[in-house]
């Protein structure tokens, strides 16, 4: 039995940085925050998180993210949205 996440770090990062020497994916985001599911299946099909702006269906098996908003516009292109568990350190 699997269960389904509660919550989640997204963080967005831009397509274009190719070596990033020594910072991590973190350090190179442009946004970060952590969303919460909110009972909801959106138009995916998947869970739908929410938190600090940021709503989007995320497959929790493979933590994928299928459609995002951020502050209710989509995200631009050259940015790609990222899924952690949000007890990863």
């Amino acid at each position: 039995m699997s269960t389904v996440p509660q919550r989640f770090v997204i963080l967005v990062v831009p397509e274009h940085v190719e070596d990033r020497g020594r910072a991590s994916v973190e350090d190179s985001a442009v946004r970060a925050a952590v969303v919460e599911a909110t009972g909801e299946t959106g138009n995916s099909g998947y869970p739908r998180y929410a938190g600090h702006g940021i709503v989007a269906d995320i497959d929790p098996e493979t933590r994928t993210v299928e459609a995002i908003l951020l502050d209710g516009r989509e995200l631009d292109y050259g940015l790609t949205p990222l899924v952690r568990d949000a007890d990863q350190g």
